[in-house]
């Protein structure tokens, strides 16, 4: 999704070749290894989501409704036995075949699988594929895979209402509403959001759990999904921001307190050390989701200051933190150790999940550059003391030049678009190779 400014044809490439890796079933490989295709079948829950989470942000963002009625053919392989958590084999392609759009439905309607809470199954992960033993045995349920169903739900039911396919549309809707009751009825913990519900129905991310009490992922989701109520997800970001943001080290933990000598068993997540990685260390990807939040919240001051503390260069910004972080401080790492004695060093580095969402963070929520239909819009989150800042944006062999400037911070926004106020705030785009200039005034 972060090259849809840049290269969106790389963006259709490749959402018809994940399709390519569906089973008839509406799964999908978890990875595979080219050329041949040779890879994992697994019980992770969330990685057939992506197909129509994507496919729905495509389309919206650049109109092209063409990749929906392209044919991909399905995967053909034996299913997981019982109690078996994934294998690896070659799976051969299948005779049937289906348009993209039709891969994308019959992945939504796979996941619509629900445990004793009304909340989608678990398997063996999420998101956090650490947390394998959660729902393994076919019962345990995740709260944030309910929040990111809810936003593939949204974005799906209008596109299909779009391509006029009402049916579909209304089962979106329907299961969309029915997640948000859910997701408020049984999830919420009082200060916060619960992460998961194990096999036996103990809940995880309570504040009742001596370990993982509060998990950021599912409050920022909360926001980012629009699945939470408002006064909900505001005092669950309060929380986060109190337990989890750690400003002396620079980093955002992704859970808090790390699993360690507790009774809980929720996967090789417990087999890192205490802060290391996903076990309440920064896992980096979710660190920048955290962030997103804020600025969907218009939490300038916040989203400043997280982003500050978030960017690789000011871990090395003098010799005492690149002494502590000890890896590249140009390029994202997966994660930040978050405890004593490592506390703020460097893990996996060159890590293009990371990056790509915080380009996506920079570019889309900070300085509220959005795409949809050739079209542009301006909702920026930026600081305070930013007076101006500049966009060259290229659409195809046509630059625009955008310059904002600030002000009165959070005032009202205006769009000037070659010499003439836009009512409607958009530009236009139009491959016409002249220059163009956009000036976006906030508060002015």
């Amino acid at each position: 999704m972060a090259l849809i400014h840049t290269q969106p044809d790389l963006i259709r490439e490749h959402l018809l070749r994940c399709a390519s890796h569906q089973f008839t079933e509406g799964d999908v490989q978890h990875w595979w290894h080219p050329p041949h295709g040779r890879g994992v079948r697994t019980m992770i829950f969330d990685d057939y989501l992506w197909l129509p989470y994507v496919a729905g942000d495509y389309v919206n963002r650049t109109g092209d409704r063409g990749v929906l009625d392209e044919t991909v053919h399905f995967l053909d392989s034996r299913p997981l036995n019982p109690g078996e958590e994934s294998f690896y084999d070659l799976p051969v392609r299948s005779h049937e075949k289906a348009t993209l759009y039709e891969h994308c439905t019959r992945t939504i309607l796979h996941a619509l699988r629900f445990g004793q809470h009304g909340l989608p199954l678990m398997g063996s992960g999420d998101w956090n594929d650490g947390m394998n033993l959660v729902g393994v045995k076919g019962e345990g349920e995740s709260v944030w895979l309910a929040m990111f169903l809810h936003s593939v739900l949204e974005q799906f039911g209008d596109l299909a209402r779009m391509r006029g396919d009402s049916a579909f549309a209304d089962v979106c809707t329907r299961e969309a509403q029915r997640l948000r009751e859910k997701i408020e009825s049984e999830a919420w913990d009082g200060q916060w959001y619960l992460r998961a519900f194990y096999d036996d129905d103990t809940a995880l991310g309570s504040s009742r759990n001596q370990e993982c009490a509060i998990d950021a992922t599912v409050q920022s989701w909360a926001v980012l999904s629009g699945a939470g109520s408002p006064e909900r997800r505001e005092q669950a970001m309060r929380s986060l921001e109190r337990i989890l943001i750690d400003p002396h080290h620079g980093l955002i933990r992704l859970l808090a307190p790390p699993f360690d000598k507790s009774s809980q068993e929720p996967g090789y997540i417990k087999g890192y050390p205490p802060g290391v990685r996903e076990n309440g260390g920064q896992y980096t990807h979710a660190a920048v989701w955290v962030v997103m939040a804020f600025a969907r919240m218009g939490e300038s001051r916040r989203v400043e200051r997280l982003l500050s503390m978030i960017n690789p260069i000011n871990h090395g910004s003098t010799r005492e933190k690149a002494g502590r972080y000890l890896v590249e401080p140009y390029v994202m790492a997966a994660d930040i150790h978050g405890s004593e004695p490592h506390a703020g060093r460097g893990g996996w580095t060159w890590y293009t999940g990371s990056a790509s969402w915080m380009y996506r963070l920079i570019v889309e929520s900070v300085l509220g550059l959005q795409l949809k239909v050739n079209t542009l819009t301006f909702s920026p989150c930026i600081p305070a003391k930013w007076e101006h800042f500049k966009i060259h944006y290229r659409f195809r062999e046509t630059v625009y030049h955008c310059a904002g400037m600030q002000v009165k911070p959070g005032g009202k926004i205006r769009v000037v678009v070659d010499g003439m106020e836009r009512e409607d705030r958009a530009v236009a785009l139009d491959d016409d190779h002249r220059e163009h200039f956009v000036q976006i005034v906030i508060g002015g």
